[in-house]
């Protein structure tokens, strides 16, 4: 099985002629998403805490442009977006397929991430040692 994660894109329009002085103008347009597949989550994981690991490779958030999350869910591993069955269809296979990630390497990265965070949160707790 894996795990699919379906985004929106959007672009602020209001960015492109801004000077970069006081307020980034906003005009925020809809340009489409993507369905990330996200390979190598174990059997038995909960989804949402998949989701939350894999969340920063796909999440943007600034001045120029957004992609959110709308929803997620668990296909078998033969599942294709209807963007790729359409070039499977018309152009006899699939040359821009969906963004993949491995779950496996966003986890040790993640796992990471947190024994740091952990050891500051101790440091701060107990007192750095001299």
């Amino acid at each position: 099985m894996i795990l699919v994660i379906d985004t929106q894109f959007m672009e602020n329009y209001g960015a492109h002629d801004w000077d970069g002085e006081g307020a980034c103008p906003q005009r925020w347009k809809f340009k489409g998403g993507s369905s990330y597949r996200v390979v190598g989550v174990p059997e038995g994981f909960d989804i949402d805490q998949a989701v939350g690991i894999v969340s920063p490779e796909i999440v943007k958030d600034n001045d120029y442009c957004r992609e959110l999350i709308l929803g997620y869910r668990m296909e078998a591993d033969t599942w294709m977006s209807d963007f790729e069955k359409s070039q499977l269809e018309y152009d006899g296979s699939v040359m821009y397929p969906e963004p993949t990630i491995d779950f496996a390497e966003m986890k040790r990265i993640y796992d990471h991430e947190y024994a740091d965070w952990s050891a500051d949160q101790d440091a701060q707790a107990y007192g750095e040692m001299a």
